[in-house]
C-alpha cells in the first residue's frame, strides 16, 4: 500500500487551490482501505476522505491524512425484464458512470449528465439536477465505520435522504468511508423532460430519446457552467433555499418574475443564482476570487491564485447580500475543510 508524503493536492481539488497534504493514500478496495486506516502511524492524525475533489474547499495544507478511494469496478448484481441492479465503486467517475448507463440503454440517471464527482460522494449531499435526485435510484450504499473498521450496508431508507443531505452529511459525516453504491436502474422508462431548458434543446437535437437527453443535459450544462480546468470552481457553491409558502409569496409579490420551484404545498425553492444575480454579484470579483459570469451560483479562481480564505470572503460577502435584499438564507453547498 502505497502512501506518499507531502502530496500536492493542486489536481485533486477542482478550485485548483496549490496545497498540500502530510500523507496521501488511494487504496483500490477495502482491503487496502482497511490496511491504511489501520496503520497505527496514522492513528492520531486528522483523516479525511477525498472523492474527485468537485465539491470540497481545503482553507490549507492537510495536516494529516488524505484518503482517496479509487475502487474502479462497474458490476451488474441482479436483472430482470424491466429493472436492472448495478454496484459502482466509490472511485469511479460520476459522469462515467452515466454514460456507461446511457449507453446500455438503462434509464434512470440521465439527467444527472456532467456532475462532476465520483460515485462514492453521489449519495453523501443527494446529488440532483434537471427533477432527478439519486436518492431516486440508489438502492444500497456500502462502506467501512472509520472507528471500527467494520463494514455496513445501509438500504435507501437508512441513508435519511433530503434536498443535498443524507445521514452521510450529518449524524455520520466525518464517521464514514463510502466504499460503493448500489443502484436500480431500469430497461424502459420515462424520460423526465419538462425541467427548464431541456424540452427547448432537445428540440433542437430532434428525437426525443434517452441518449439526447443526456445530450440535451450536457449542452445545457456546458453553456452555463466554467470548465474547471479554465477556471477552478466547485460547481453550484451555495444550495437552493427551500422556504416557507408565505415567504415565497412575500417574495413573488415584490418580484412577479421570479423563477420558483413548487416543493409541496407548504414550501417553495427559490433558486439562489436569481436572488445572488439580483443582488448585484454576477460577474463581480473580489481580489482572486469572482462570481461566475454566466451562472451566478458558481464561485470562481478567476486568477489561478486564490485560495480558500479568499474564496469563503467572497461567499460570505454574497450571503450577506441575499440576506438584506430578500430576507433568505442561503447555504454553502461546498464541504470546507
Amino acid at each position: 500500500m502505497i502512501i506518499q508524503e507531502h502530496f500536492p493536492l493542486k489536481k485533486h481539488n477542482t478550485f485548483h487551490f496549490d496545497i498540500y497534504a502530510d500523507y496521501f493514500s488511494a487504496p483500490q478496495n477495502e482491503e487496502e482501505i482497511i490496511e491504511v486506516l489501520s496503520n497505527v502511524r496514522f492513528k492520531a492524525l486528522p483523516l479525511f476522505v477525498l472523492g474527485a475533489g468537485s465539491n470540497v474547499l481545503f482553507k490549507s495544507d492537510f495536516k494529516g491524512l488524505v484518503v482517496k478511494p479509487n475502487i474502479q469496478v462497474i458490476n451488474i448484481i441482479d436483472e430482470n425484464t424491466h429493472s436492472i441492479w448495478v454496484e459502482a465503486g466509490a472511485g469511479v467517475d460520476w459522469d462515467s458512470f452515466v454514460a456507461w448507463s446511457v449507453e446500455k440503454g438503462y434509464f434512470g440517471i440521465e439527467n444527472l449528465s456532467l456532475i462532476p464527482g465520483n460515485v462514492g460522494a453521489s449519495p453523501v449531499q443527494n446529488i440532483g439536477a434537471y427533477g432527478v435526485e439519486i436518492m431516486d435510484v440508489i438502492t444500497q450504499v456500502n462502506g467501512i465505520y472509520l472507528d471500527t473498521l467494520e463494514p455496513f450496508s445501509f438500504k435507501n431508507r437508512e441513508c435519511k435522504f433530503s434536498y443535498r443531505n443524507s445521514i452521510f452529511k450529518n449524524t455520520l459525516k466525518g464517521k464514514t468511508i463510502i466504499t460503493s453504491v448500489q443502484f436500480l436502474l431500469h430497461k424502459q422508462g420515462e424520460l423526465k423532460t419538462d425541467y427548464r431548458g431541456v424540452k427547448e434543446e432537445l428540440e433542437k437535437l430532434g428525437e426525443v430519446n434517452l441518449s439526447n437527453v443526456r445530450k440535451a443535459v450536457i449542452n445545457i450544462r456546458e453553456s452555463k457552467l466554467p470548465d474547471p480546468e479554465a477556471a477552478g470552481n466547485a460547481g453550484s457553491f451555495f444550495k437552493n433555499p427551500v422556504v416557507e409558502k408565505q415567504i415565497a409569496d412575500k417574495l413573488l409579490s415584490a418580484y412577479p418574475n421570479a423563477p420558483y420551484y413548487k416543493v409541496d404545498d407548504q414550501y417553495t425553492k427559490i433558486p439562489a443564482g436569481w436572488m445572488i444575480e439580483q443582488s448585484g454579484w454576477k460577474g463581480k470579483a473580489m481580489g482572486n476570487a469572482a462570481v461566475h459570469d454566466k451562472q451566478a451560483l458558481v464561485l470562481i479562481n478567476k486568477t489561478g491564485e486564490a485560495n480558500g480564505n479568499e474564496i469563503l470572503a467572497l461567499a460570505a460577502e454574497i450571503q450577506k447580500s441575499v440576506k438584506d435584499k430578500f430576507g433568505i438564507d442561503i447555504e454553502k453547498e461546498v464541504n470546507v475543510v
